[in-house]
């Protein structure tokens, strides 16, 4: 999976194993460059996690982690992502500002966490079956199955193909601003995020606007 990915990433690749998880990263360098190699992990080595994109507000929230006492090893972003969920489980994603997929591996809960930014950006794809769980941020990376019927009449409609479908039936797209997560061999899916139009005292009212 990750070698057919290498386009999206030429700089590195790294993987992680844990039991029946694996992660695996293949990375683009814009930001650290020296120390930003995925997967990373907490200061003990029970979270994990890989992502692709970027957090606008990772410099705010790293220093409200650092006051709180985590220890941070890297200067990039990808590394609040661990300290954060330490620190708010499940509902981590609800401070992150920017693009991504995420994918993190709780070790001490055994649990496998997937989200995808509130705009749904970054693409976040996985099929779930009897036999485990597969997530890409690219279709070529999984199985290729037959064709969906649906997916191909919302095409031919909208020149699209909205979330939760995809051009493959067993494929499915993480809707934006959800979680997938995977606990004992249950998939559950979550939303956390819900955008809504701007406050009345925000809009502008001059002839400009």
């Amino acid at each position: 999976m990750s070698a057919k990915l290498v386009h999206r990433g030429p700089d590195s690749d790294g993987t992680f194993f844990d039991g029946p998880v694996a992660l695996a990263a293949r990375r683009l360098a814009i930001i650290d460059l020296e120390t930003g190699d995925q997967p990373i992990a907490n200061e003990d080595g029970t979270v994990h996690v890989v992502q692709n994109g970027e957090l606008y507000n990772y410099r705010e929230l790293r220093t409200e982690l650092e006051r709180a006492g985590h220890r941070f090893r890297t200067h990039g972003d990808t590394e609040v992502l661990v300290h954060l969920y330490e620190r708010d489980g499940l509902a981590f994603a609800q401070r992150l500002r920017g693009m991504f997929a995420v994918a993190l591996w709780d070790a001490t809960l055994r649990r496998l966490v997937l989200a995808r930014d509130r705009y749904g950006i970054k693409p976040l794809y996985y099929r779930a079956g009897d036999d485990g769980l597969e997530f890409a941020s690219e279709l070529r990376a999984l199985p290729r199955g037959e064709i969906d019927l649906d997916a191909l009449e919302a095409f031919l409609a909208f020149n699209s193909i909205p979330a939760p479908l995809t051009i493959f039936r067993e494929v499915r797209k993480l809707p934006p601003g959800h979680l997938l997560v995977w606990e004992s061999g249950e998939v559950r899916i979550e939303r956390y995020a819900r955008p809504a139009p701007a406050a009345a005292d925000d809009l502008r009212e001059d002839d400009e606007a």
